[in-house]
């Protein structure tokens, strides 16, 4: 059964490209349904160039209630908002953003706390353990960040963009002074917790963002990417006998935080799990 939209539905755009990569409104849109909220996500495919003129004139909406922001726009959202989290500030990316009833754009950013919520549910130490995570851009920076918080006493941190990870080493180092912090290498062995936050396989044929004969078997290894279930990485990583967290995973988790931030009746992610309807 499709939920009725209605004159009265507010709606929460997902914004980014391609949106074919979206899992997010499988999620949202079967709960608020089966809670009865008068809501839905809608996909919104708007290119990196016309962005910035968009994202104002969307928050003027009178039935908008916030933003799901994905790539290509978390890095350039932070700048358009009249306000920001301090994860923002620390990441220099936002992928949720609210209206408040002044008219003020509030951003925010959940993917760290997605992921790390997901790995700790999963029975793994974070608290003194070492963490690798290649990419260092808007999901890559959240999630560095999170493990931070949550107590690494080790990271690495590898990016194609040599100047984007020494951007992000130098924030995690004002700001977390006590974590050895490395970059450069995307080496996987001997680090507890391995995580790939580039785009690396949204498309089939991408090559893989590491050596996977390199992971040890009793690391965790998680992946960002949702364009289908699991990624040749995290395929190849299981074979391998590691833990493994798909990128849905990690959206389950944040979704309940981003239901708070929208000011709506939040959930439980056992419960998103039983009404989502997610197809790749």
């Amino acid at each position: 059964m499709t939920q009725l939209i209605s004159g009265h539905t507010r709606f929460i755009a997902h914004l980014g490209v391609p949106t074919e990569s979206f899992r997010a409104p499988m999620i949202y849109n079967p709960y608020f349904e089966a809670r009865g909220i008068d809501v839905v996500v809608v996909p919104m495919g708007c290119e990196a160039e016309d962005y910035a003129a968009f994202l104002p004139l969307l928050a003027r909406q009178r039935n908008f209630i916030g933003a799901l922001v994905t790539m290509p726009h978390k890095m350039t959202t932070p700048a358009l908002l009249d306000e920001a989290s301090t994860a923002v500030q620390i990441c220099g990316a936002c992928n949720a953003v609210k209206r408040d009833g002044k008219g003020t754009l509030v951003g925010d950013m959940f993917d760290g706390e997605g992921f790390t919520r997901g790995l700790k549910r999963k029975v793994r130490t974070i608290a003194g353990s070492s963490a690798l995570v290649v990419g260092a851009g808007g999901v890559g920076s959240s999630i560095a960040a999170s493990l931070a918080e949550s107590g690494v006493s080790r990271m690495g941190l590898f990016d194609i963009n040599a100047e984007s990870t020494a951007r992000l080493a130098a924030k995690l180092r004002q700001h977390y002074p006590l974590i050895d912090i490395s970059s450069g290498s995307n080496d996987p062995s001997g680090w507890d917790i391995v995580i790939n936050a580039t785009p690396l396989g949204m498309m089939a044929g991408d090559p893989m963002p590491l050596n996977v004969d390199r992971l040890s078997p009793d690391t965790f290894v998680g992946e960002v990417v949702m364009k289908q279930k699991e990624t040749a990485f995290l395929a190849a990583a299981r074979e391998r006998g590691c833990l493994t967290q798909i990128g849905t995973d990690m959206l389950f988790e944040q979704i309940p935080a981003y239901l708070e931030f929208f000011g709506l009746p939040t959930t439980t992610p056992e419960e998103l799990r039983k009404v989502g309807r997610i197809h790749y």
